[in-house]
């Protein structure tokens, strides 16, 4: 038997043909920083946007909102060349190159002095977490066996939720660290933004280093340009991706709801209950930290279930999972309270339910010579639910109440729930693995 047929392990997980253990330990580390580098933006420009550039209140919502539309805008004009490039190139180049461009877009997101120049530097790091997440996604397609991917997918979520928790609770809790040392507000928000830039340079490192070269299929296997870009729309005829296209829709808009308007609810809670900017940021990410530790905590509870069901029965559980989650914080009174913890660890639970049970799917669904660019249809999907979600749960934010954009996107992840009903009635059995 010859190395592209022996299916290594590590510890329960079978990984998939070609693929070593130290690919699958490194893989997993990418799995702890990434989400964590990417989620600690919203940390930090809460910072700036009180510290620096000395926003109203009663304005951040609509702002925070109009800084991920334009992310968003350049994720949905890059991810399909992202995910064309991964097919022929390979994902380390790519994912490597994604850690690079946010160190950079962190390094200089402190010296924004207006709100023009905030936003181009947002959409410096949007190209970044294109990259990142469109590698993240399509490495967690292939490195499991489809009999572990269930496991290998709730593995990585975990580590995903323990570096937000980890990462964002270091370096979020820096500004107020260094403040209390004597450092100015901007200058402890200088040193913050330049530490984890340094810190994901240092994992790009890893990374290159470790990750698989290469792509799946064989040189002589790859499609052409044009069918890779076109892939991602074709296999809509396959009605379990089309499902999880929209899954991607409403979990990628959970992850960035959470992100962006969880910290902020903290924040300006804080704030007008009269602390200073500093100590406001660090109750907003706590609020955001417990939800985060509740899904790092769930995660393996709910991975080995994916494993037994079938796919769309598992998306379908994660969808209830997550609408009851979001719904629940219409309950909240002031998020700052002893008593908010519990809707925080529902929202968690739903957050990553969500996420496991989209990325589940996709997983088993995508074909693997085109599995860069439907993975890259579905971060398409994705972003369009970012920029919609966000750009009006600012403004619901503002206008209405900071619970507001988590009652929309609880409604949303029900409409999912349904569709996935419909589709596990009328398609009822598991489409053949696509990996081996």
């Amino acid at each position: 038997m010859n190395e592209q047929q022996i299916s290594h392990k590590i510890g329960p997980v079978t990984l998939a043909p070609s693929v070593l253990p130290h690919h699958g330990w490194t893989f997993f580390f990418a799995a702890f920083v990434s989400i964590g580098f990417v989620t600690f933006v919203s940390i930090g420009q809460a910072y700036i946007l009180n510290e620096n550039l000395k926003i109203p209140i009663s304005q951040q919502g609509t702002i925070s909102g109009n800084l991920v539309f334009w992310t968003e805008i350049v994720t949905l004009l890059f991810f399909i060349p992202a995910g064309v490039l991964m097919d022929r190139i390979g994902r380390k180049p790519v994912y490597t190159a994604g850690l690079i461009i946010v160190a950079l877009s962190y390094a200089l997101y402190p010296f924004s002095r207006t709100l023009g120049e905030l936003t181009i530097y947002r959409m410096i790091y949007a190209l970044g977490i294109v990259a990142v997440t469109g590698a993240l996604a399509t490495v967690l397609t292939d490195y499991p066996a489809d009999r572990s991917r269930g496991k290998f997918i709730a593995i990585t979520g975990l580590l995903n939720g323990l570096g937000i928790v980890i990462l964002n609770r270091f370096f979020g809790g820096l500004p107020h660290l260094l403040a209390a040392k004597g450092f100015s507000g901007h200058e402890a928000g200088i040193y913050t933004h330049l530490s984890i830039s340094l810190a994901a340079i240092i994992s790009a490192a890893v990374l290159w280093k470790g990750l698989k070269s290469g792509t799946p299929a064989e040189k002589k296997d790859r499609p052409d340009l044009r069918t890779l870009f076109k892939s991602g729309i074709s296999h809509t005829r396959n009605p379990k991706i089309l499902l999880s296209y929209g899954a991607a829709f409403v979990a990628r808009g959970d992850q960035s709801i959470i992100g962006t308007f969880l910290p902020l609810w903290g924040t300006t809670t804080g704030i007008a209950c009269g602390m200073p900017p500093a100590e406001a940021v660090k109750k907003g990410m706590m609020i955001f930290i417990i939800s985060q530790s509740a899904a790092l905590l769930w995660a393996p509870v709910i991975g080995p279930f994916i494993d037994r069901w079938n796919r769309v029965t598992a998306l379908v559980v994660c969808m209830a999972l997550a609408s009851a989650g979001y719904l629940s914080l219409g309950l909240i009174g002031n998020p700052l309270e002893t008593g908010s913890i519990i809707f925080f660890i529902l929202l968690g639970i739903g957050q990553i339910s969500s996420f496991l049970g989209a990325q589940s799917l996709i997983g088993q669904e995508a074909p693997k010579a085109e599995r860069g660019s439907v993975i890259g249809m579905f971060n398409i999907f994705g972003a369009f639910g970012i920029l919609l979600i966000t750009t009006i749960g600012g403004r619901l934010f503002d206008s209405m109440s900071p619970k507001a954009p988590f009652i929309v996107v609880g409604a949303i992840n029900a409409l999912v729930m349904l569709a996935g009903i419909y589709v596990r009635v009328t398609f009822p059995h598991d489409a053949m693995s696509n990996e081996q």
